[in-house]
């Protein structure tokens, strides 16, 4: 017994020693017991199992940012990963992935290049070292195994983004395309996002024929449309699809093709912040945003525009009337250049879908003190590929309409579905109708009525700084028996909302498609008391789920 009690005492101080920090210890005097390899892999392997099940917490500057759900990895060695969504949103830095298998992350002028021996990929999700090379990205790092937490904070606190940035420059774009006369410039300005998204380590070109016109609007090549028709368009799996199986301008479209990638999030950044907007185009993609724009297909002549330099800028608040891609921006764009001159100097690279013959080979720049662009910016930040879940249910084919609640800002909503055959429950995807949203995931098996809401179960949680479509992945996956009735149910708050769920009904003439006769969709206040929403709200939750075949 005191042999063994000698040889636990003896570990722990090693695991001290190394983890703690405290490298400078002797050990020279400390002598191995037989079975000290086999203890320590065992030590190793009860840590690995614990991070697992109880996940180191995430800190900045020494807050706990935990509940943002940020992943944490840890390998044989004992040596820490997060996630790239982690390195993105959190520490400011771009990460580019390349088919070579390299990544790089960048972060204002400092470049960190990773080869495919020092990153983990678990689920196509990137997981970045945490090490020294983050201090070259102004991060220093202290990992307390003891404590149970990383804790990162910044060494210089300085941008995290350079003064100027232009997507062409690091092949992160597609060719620009012509929209003709057609009112199609949001599916070509949603897709132009998209593509760029995945890019340089992915290029596609998809189709904003089938977009336009295989959406559950119907609304046809002329009438024109807005992010929400895209994003509902995606998110239920009815598309993207690839622009050679789908061409542009033939008015007719391919009607039973299947998506080439499934939208698990599409951020809405739903006011004008510039370091915000830059942020997001420097770290996930080009994004889609409207302007008003006096000029037209057929002429280009305006006292806003200047032909010569490719510049436009009007001092006058108006109605946006044009979707454009933002893919950059140059602070030092100089105001001169514009017909009506602004005060400062600065622009954003915008990408237009009139061909390479407008502007500055299809595309122009935009004054920074412009007031009609970028007051509502979507980024479509996680796009992945087919085999991320088996099947979609759903109900909301026209996705988030208008909003529900009880003049608060939280509220439970619910779909009740019929599991097809044995299966499990991976994930579910809703809406965030404004920013700061957190929410909590339950399920109820065997749903038979309302009362039966009282069962349910928490499988996840978590928050959302923006608004936007988001997909929760369930950290374990949920049986489901064949033609079981199985209810998701979702509580959500949204700061300063009145009426934080997301809906689908007929509103309007563009909306009058919707079909409120598919869906068993539940709403409640305090989670005790259910309001049928398609018998007594007219209306269908936006709440789907998401399987994967046993």
């Amino acid at each position: 017994m005191k042999r063994l009690l000698l040889i636990i005492l003896t570990i722990s101080i090693i695991i001290l020693g190394v983890f703690l920090g405290r490298r400078e210890m002797a050990l020279r005097n400390v002598s191995k017991s037989d079975d000290y390899d086999a203890a320590i892999a065992g030590v190793k392997e009860a840590m690995r199992t614990d991070l697992s099940k109880n996940p180191m917490e995430i800190r900045l500057e020494g807050h706990s940012i935990k509940g943002l759900n940020y992943k944490v990895l840890m390998d044989n060695d004992m040596k820490l990963y997060v996630s790239e969504d982690f390195v993105m949103d959190i520490l400011g830095c771009a990460v580019r992935r390349y088919n070579s298998g390299e990544i790089v992350l960048e972060r204002a002028d400092a470049k960190v290049s990773l080869d495919k021996n020092t990153y983990k990929i678990a689920k196509d999700v990137i997981f970045v070292p945490v090490d020294e090379r983050l201090r070259q990205l102004d991060y220093a790092v202290e990992i307390s195994f003891a404590g149970h937490f990383v804790d990162f904070s910044q060494i210089k606190g300085v941008s995290p983004l350079p003064k100027a940035y232009d997507m062409r420059k690091d092949g992160r774009l597609t060719e620009v395309r012509d929209q003709g006369r057609f009112g199609t410039c949001w599916a070509f300005a949603s897709l132009g996002a998209l593509e760029s998204s995945t890019m340089p380590y992915e290029e596609n070109s998809y189709s904003p024929d089938h977009m336009a016109l295989s959406n559950s609007y119907k609304t046809g090549l002329t009438a024109g449309g807005d992010h929400s028709m895209s994003i509902a368009y995606m998110a239920a799996w009815q598309g993207p699809v690839y622009e050679k199986d789908d061409p542009y301008g033939d008015g007719k479209t391919v009607t039973d093709l299947s998506p080439v990638k499934h939208l698990e999030e599409a951020i809405v950044i739903n006011e004008r912040n510039d370091e915000v907007i830059k942020g997001a185009i420097y770290r996930y993609g080009g994004i889609e945003t409207s302007l008003y724009l006096a000029l037209s297909y057929d002429n280009i002549d305006s006292e806003y525009y200047s032909e010569e330099y490719s510049a436009y800028y009007t001092d006058k608040v108006r109605k946006p009337n044009h979707d454009i891609v933002v893919v950059g921006w140059d602070d030092d764009f100089p105001k001169e250049y514009f017909n009506i001159e602004p005060k400062k100097n600065g622009a954003f690279i915008c990408r237009n879908s009139w061909g390479k013959d407008f502007g500055d080979k299809g595309y122009f720049y935009v004054s920074y003190e412009d007031p009609n662009i970028c007051n509502q910016s979507i980024v479509y930040t996680r796009v992945a590929g087919t085999d991320n879940f088996d099947k979609i249910y759903q109900t909301d084919m026209l996705g988030w309409v208008g909003q529900m609640g009880f003049d608060s800002d939280a509220a439970y909503f619910a779909n009740v579905y019929t599991a097809e055959e044995d299966s499990k429950l991976s994930g579910v995807s809703f809406y965030a109708t404004d920013k700061n949203t957190e929410f909590s995931v339950y399920i109820v098996h065997d749903f038979k009525d309302k009362d039966d809401f009282q069962r349910k179960e928490l499988v996840s949680s978590g928050a959302a700084r923006y608004a936007g479509y988001y997909t929760v992945h369930l950290q374990d996956d949920i049986e489901l028996k064949e033609n079981e009735r199985f209810a998701v149910v979702v509580y959500i708050k949204t700061e300063g909302s009145k009426k934080p769920v997301a809906i689908e009904y007929a509103a309007d003439n563009r909306t009058r498609n919707a079909d409120i006769s598919d869906g068993e969709g539940y709403i409640s206040e305090y989670g005790r008391n259910w309001i049928r929403t398609e018998e007594e709200q007219d209306s269908n939750v936006c709440l789907k789920a998401f399987t994967t075949i046993k």
